[in-house]
């Protein structure tokens, strides 16, 4: 009884609510326009609350419903013309989410095909030979990240890719590791000059064996190696590997061909740098039988050019320092030694040929010409000051007699060889030279 008392009750207020004030009973009836403001967000505030679990499953089966549908939507749609071409590898089937990387088996990219933009990491890339790397592969249009430690290498070498959205710099220690997603390694960072590594050895071999974690020029060989090899396996990526001419040691033959073993002293001075790209092209190549990474192994012989260290004691830029700064030039030895001098614009493009090709390696690059050190110095007299004088000294130990590469390889598989001659490169990195020295001379106030 009492419950039918209250819905009467409600439906007498409701007929009130329903007749517009001021009209008497008698009157027609007129309801009130319908209002959705009121009903819809009650309706709303009640789906909310009340039916939540109800929302949640909603959207579970439309989520479900659009990845299943997914692959299927994909291959209605237009495809990529590679698309169908297999990767060579596929240790790990990642891809860039960014950039993908060109499938291996592609090779080089037809003329008249736009080819798609890699994101490419070089190490050691503020440093003379990577910077120049950095230069070609920001101008063909790649994403370019630069991870260097600035033991050798200088900021200087590339702040005219500051402000380039393409550009990144990474001041890191490849000794440490570290997590990229990339298309590309090129792995160039080891002290090159027998200052730098004689001076740090075990950070530079290292950089190349955990097991000597604690020593120089060996660690930079040794696990910074190790720790881009590792990356390269992780993610997918090519990994290009910059070794020397110094694998060959004090070479029996001549000139050396990349079936050559060398003759390296292990325990010499020098050794630290020798053994230790020996050691990286060992990993590399393990990793490439073992665990499917794609490698390329390069032995690059003496190069010169703008951006050199001043002072970093190879013979080129020793030559041009002193001549510029009307010092005796520095002779070690009789100056009968021979060695190759190839400008950097030469090895930048065969590294960049190298990285392209489907070859592994190792190749030499070189410039097979080849100078006595009395030679090289009386070209660089002939270039800056004939009246520069030369000035003899001890040899230093194990300082090879002669050094001259094979390129025939590099010539056959990469279509490659050098096209500067010393002559014609020399002044370029002169003029960069004089440059650099009149501005530290200025700044001392000289």
């Amino acid at each position: 009884m009492m419950k039918q008392l209250h819905k009467q009750s409600n439906a007498n207020h409701r007929r009130d609510d329903e007749i517009p004030m001021g009209v008497g009973q008698n009157a027609p009836y007129s309801p009130k326009a319908f209002k959705p403001t009121r009903s819809l967000p009650r309706s709303i505030n009640y789906l909310f609350k009340e039916q939540r679990l109800l929302f949640i499953l909603v959207g579970i089966l439309i989520g479900s419903t659009f990845f299943i549908l997914q692959p299927t939507l994909s291959r209605l749609g237009p495809s990529e013309p590679t698309s169908s071409i297999p990767r060579t590898i596929s240790t790990i089937d990642r891809v860039s989410t960014r950039f993908p990387a060109i499938p291996a088996k592609l090779g080089r990219v037809p003329a008249g095909i736009s080819r798609r933009r890699s994101r490419i990491v070089v190490t050691g890339g503020a440093g003379f030979v990577g910077s120049h790397l950095v230069d070609k592969l920001i101008k063909r249009g790649d994403d370019v990240i630069v991870i260097d430690n600035f033991f050798t290498g200088r900021k200087e070498n590339l702040v005219h890719h500051f402000g380039n959205p393409r550009f990144e710099l990474i001041r890191h220690d490849v000794v440490e590791p570290i997590l990229l997603e990339v298309d590309q390694i090129y792995h160039l960072a080891c002290p090159a000059s027998p200052v730098h590594y004689k001076y740090n050895p075990v950070k530079t071999i290292i950089s190349f064996i955990v097991i000597i974690r604690k020593w120089c020029d060996y660690k930079t060989n040794v696990m910074g190696t190790l720790n881009m090899l590792g990356l390269a396996k992780r993610i997918g990526a090519r990994f290009l590997l910059t070794s020397t001419s110094e694998v060959y040691g004090d070479p029996l033959e001549h000139p050396q061909k990349e079936t050559y073993w060398g003759n390296v002293n292990p325990i010499g001075e020098r050794s630290c740098y020798d053994e230790g790209k020996r050691t990286a092209e060992t990993l590399a190549m393990d990793y490439h039988r073992g665990a499917g990474v794609e490698v390329r192994i390069a032995r690059i012989f003496n190069t010169y050019g703008p951006r050199m260290c001043l002072d970093d004691g190879r013979v080129v830029s020793n030559f041009v320092a002193q001549a510029i700064r009307k010092q005796p030039l520095t002779v070690y030895g009789d100056g009968k030694q021979t060695r190759s001098f190839q400008y950097v614009s030469d090895l930048v493009d065969g590294l960049y040929a190298l990285m392209e090709s489907e070859h592994v390696g190792p190749f030499n690059l070189g410039n097979p010409g080849e100078f006595t050190m009395l030679e090289l110095a009386e070209v660089v007299k002939e270039t800056i000051d004939s009246s520069a004088t030369i000035e003899f000294k001890p040899n230093t130990a194990d300082d090879p007699h002669m050094r001259k590469p094979d390129i025939s390889k590099a010539k056959e598989l990469l279509n490659w060889e050098p096209k500067v001659s010393l002559r014609e490169g020399l002044p370029l990195m002169v003029s960069d030279f004089q440059n650099r020295i009149l501005n530290e001379d200025e700044g001392k106030g000289v």
